[in-house]
């Protein structure tokens, strides 16, 4: 180690960055690298999230059409093909209800179900959900199972 290579230990010394808005001796006073007027030369300047500079904003160009009902009730569907599929793979037997669709992933905890008439149903079932359709009902009746709603 000699005077040529000292150097202070890593860590220890951080560039602040430039000091600006502190004299003209300085090199960075005046506008303080801020250019002439406008609005981001102006102290508490923030721009507006979406703002595009003046121009009418994408948000306010897009047309808007339609409603939305909040008070919209949104069912996981499952048709008797599926179930019917179930029965074969011996994954079910005698009965389907909401506990027992949670586990083999046919829906999720907070969902309600929905069971709709695709396919057919060969075996004698109970079946627990929140709505049926009328052809899922009637199918589920005709192959002398029970459709129960919750």
């Amino acid at each position: 180690m000699n005077l040529s290579n000292l150097k202070p230990a890593e860590g220890s010394v951080k560039s602040q960055g430039k000091r600006v808005g502190r004299g003209q001796g300085s090199g960075k006073g005046g506008t303080a690298t801020r250019g002439h007027k406008g609005a981001k030369s102006r102290s508490g300047y923030s721009k507006k999230i979406g703002f595009e500079g003046g121009q009418m904003p994408l948000q306010r160009r897009v047309p808007k059409f339609g409603f939305t009902n909040i008070n919209r009730k949104e069912y996981q569907p499952i048709n008797l093909d599926k179930i019917q599929e179930l029965i074969d793979d011996k994954k079910i037997t005698d009965s389907l209800d909401f506990q027992t669709m949670l586990d083999l992933g046919l829906a999720r905890k907070h969902e309600m179900v929905k069971i709709l008439g695709r396919g057919e149903l060969k075996s004698k079932i109970t079946i627990t959900a929140h709505k049926f359709s009328a052809t899922a009902t009637s199918a589920i009746e005709a192959a002398g199972g029970q459709a129960v709603s919750l």
